[in-house]
């Protein structure tokens, strides 16, 4: 529950978010993403190697993330090309494709991690027959960001989310193909959520030739 915004209470005390930033996080660019590919496996971080190349690939939401099952990403004993989550916000499945190098470095890990298909992926520290918290994933997120010389303020968890998304959309101009990916029910979301303007929609007018 919120305070009035008269309330006497309330006076003298900072906000929630003062001196943060918030709004939309900038994706990452592909340098950016090999250079944390650099960092962690330098560091020897196998486990967060895969759970970065995952959230890369799946374009998923924290809460949806942390909460994979080893089930969803094997078969035998092999990882799967593509998977599939229902949305904990929209109670909608989407899928999503498991490239070559985060099929890799996920094999390492689980192979290292051991435990059923009915364990999570990513286990909590504390309590090993829980998942990774999404505090804890943001943590991580920004230890990543800024191993390589970016701003914790201007990335973050939803910077993963839309890193593929947005240099699939730059490369193809498909906003439906991305509404798809990203498991959006409105189109219109998935032009908010990309930060789509008319500067960019005039470019890809201009590079088509009738």
């Amino acid at each position: 529950m919120g305070t009035a915004q008269y309330d006497p209470g309330s006076l003298g005390r900072p906000a929630w978010n003062a001196g943060r930033k918030v709004g939309v996080k900038k994706p990452l660019k592909q340098r950016q993403i090999w250079a944390i590919r650099f960092f962690l496996d330098r560091e020897g971080r196998m486990r967060d190697r895969a759970l970065f190349d995952l959230a890369i690939d799946s374009k998923l939401r924290g809460c949806d993330l942390v909460k994979m099952k080893i089930g969803t990403l094997v078969t035998g004993r092999e990882i799967r090309t593509r998977a599939m989550v229902t949305q904990q916000k929209t109670g909608r499945p989407v899928q999503f494709e498991i490239t070559a190098d985060a099929r890799a470095s996920l094999l390492a890990w689980l192979e290292r991690r051991g435990g059923t298909i009915d364990d999570y992926a990513f286990p909590s520290r504390v309590d090993h027959s829980d998942h990774l918290s999404t505090r804890q994933y943001a943590r991580l997120v920004d230890e990543w960001v800024t191993a390589i010389g970016l701003r914790k303020e201007e990335y973050g968890t939803h910077s993963l989310r839309r890193t593929k998304a947005a240099i699939i959309y730059k490369a193809t101009g498909n906003l439906r193909a991305i509404q798809i990916l990203l498991g959006h029910t409105k189109i219109e979301n998935t032009v908010r959520y990309l930060g789509v303007d008319i500067e960019d929609a005039l470019e890809l007018a201009e590079k088509t030739e009738i």
